[in-house]
């Protein structure tokens, strides 16, 4: 099925392209959500205004990108999270913690654009890079410190736990010999 990209779709090509396409993944998801038109002699001579108009959203938008690169250029965000002795964390930094910090600071941006290889998981930091398009990259400094928990410290939480959960089992089967007799 022929039709005309009204977005650009990086699989696919730039807005206001003529594109052939499985019909079912035109029908099913092109279509419904706008990214595309059929390719009709009507919406064929709109070709030009499709990408005059794509164009404009794409200048509007880069604008948008660019005043969050200005504003990113100097944040550095700082998360506190557990850790072992070694510096590993207990859990990790992810695209979303990172994305809700900036949203803290009135940053808004989608976690797609953050690029991250895995999460981070030791104490440092670390330049994180976002990406809004292809010319439009910039980094974040991110700073992990550790809230160092001793091993000892864990170790001896874990022995009162069992104890207890061993003299709560004592008290029960007290109980239920005193209700058997």
């Amino acid at each position: 099925m022929k039709i005309i990209l009204t977005k650009d779709i990086k699989a696919l090509g730039e807005a206001g392209k003529l594109v052939k396409v499985k019909a079912g993944y035109a029908r099913n998801y092109l279509l419904p959500n706008g990214f595309a038109i059929p390719a009709n002699q009507k919406n064929l001579l709109r070709i030009e205004e499709i990408k005059k108009q794509a164009a404009d959203e794409k200048i509007a938008l880069y604008g948008k990108y660019k005043e969050i690169i200005n504003k990113i250029k100097d944040v550095e965000l700082t998360f506190i999270r557990r850790a072992d002795e070694s510096n590993h964390l207990f859990g990790s930094v992810s695209e979303n913690d990172i994305v809700t910090s900036l949203a803290e600071k009135e940053i808004d941006i989608h976690k797609a654009n953050v690029i991250l290889e895995k999460h981070l998981k030791e104490i440092g930091t670390f330049d994180v890079e976002i990406n809004f398009a292809a010319e439009l990259i910039t980094s974040v400094k991110v700073k992990i410190e550790g809230e160092n928990v001793d091993s000892k410290e864990i170790t001896d939480n874990i022995e009162v736990k069992i104890s207890e959960d061993i003299e709560t089992e004592k008290e029960v089967k007290k109980e239920e010999n005193t209700e058997n007799e």
